[in-house]
């Protein structure tokens, strides 16, 4: 799904969708370094600070673009964070349902990215008629 998202907004999106998917994807790269190469004992806390870095970039994108599908975009960002803190300050270990919410939360982000690339995408060719 992210490939399809990540060409699609290449493709078709506006500047909004394009810095939505660098942003996640910048996210997703940020995370698998930080799983390859950190100790054991700072990967939460590296994690909690990208997924404050990337809610901020959504915030910035947000309030450039005011787009409805960046405001829901942020707001998943945001419930992601909170699950990173709440794991972290909990001294939890990341479980299933750990799991579970952080994929949902990510596909949904992607989704927010895939409606406002098909948006900008309606209205680009709604002006070129």
């Amino acid at each position: 799904m992210l490939i399809i998202v990540l060409v699609l907004a290449c493709w078709k999106g506006g500047q909004a969708e394009r810095l939505g998917v660098a942003i996640f994807l910048a996210g997703a790269i940020y995370a698998m370094l930080v799983y390859q190469f950190v100790p054991r004992s700072l990967v939460p806390s590296l994690l909690l600070l990208g997924e404050g870095l990337i809610g901020a970039g959504f915030l910035l994108l947000a309030l450039r673009h005011m787009s409805a599908w960046l405001g829901v975009a942020m707001l998943l960002q945001a419930i992601q964070f909170s699950l990173h803190a709440y794991y972290l300050v909990g001294g939890l270990r990341r479980d299933s349902t750990y799991a579970m919410i952080n994929n949902l939360d990510s596909i949904g982000v992607l989704l927010c990215i895939l409606v406002g690339t098909l948006l900008a995408w309606r209205r680009s060719r709604a002006t070129a008629r």
